[in-house]
């Protein structure tokens, strides 16, 4: 089961270190890894995607919070959260396949923010199903380059958490 964690951390050199660290160390993978800055600027999320069990969820929560510089940890349920991916898809295009191509963006709320003389570069934030389906329609007309962020959730609703 993929289980996505957000961590609220002090904005200090090497917090994301010891982070992505206590995963390695005990043998968790990550699926998906983002971090930003938050609305108060000494702080930063970091949203991670892991897989596994209840229990592998409670014992990432209890070693986050062993770290000096987290502040406060929580899982973000999907039905309870908004997620999103971030991408970036540059395609082969010409004068015969741009409009398709602009018709594909249109339809899943993507932009179309560079247009060359044999490429286009679209700028997708969806769900990461919706990322993926997008891809794989853009894939017949040849996907030259292909930029992913991780996954970013926000709680739904008027609790804060952060």
């Amino acid at each position: 089961m993929k289980h996505t964690i957000s961590a609220i951390v002090e904005n200090k050199p090497g917090v994301l270190h010891r982070v992505v660290g206590l995963f390695s160390r005990r043998g968790y993978n990550i699926d998906s890894l983002a971090v930003g800055t938050t609305e108060k600027t000494e702080v930063s999320r970091i949203t991670i995607v892991v897989t596994g069990d209840d229990l592998v969820l409670e014992q990432i929560i209890k070693q986050l919070y062993k770290q000096i510089d987290v502040l406060e940890v929580f899982d973000l349920p999907q039905n309870e959260s908004i997620e999103r991916e971030l991408a970036l898809i540059k395609v082969k295009a010409n004068e015969k396949t741009r409009n398709e191509i602009a018709q594909l963006a249109e339809t899943f709320n993507a932009r179309i923010v560079d247009v060359a003389e044999e490429t286009v570069i679209i700028e997708v934030s969806l769900e990461k199903e919706k990322v993926e389906n997008l891809q794989k329609l853009l894939e017949k007309f040849g996907i030259q380059e292909l930029v992913r962020t991780g996954k970013i959730a926000i709680q739904k609703g008027g609790k804060n958490n952060g």
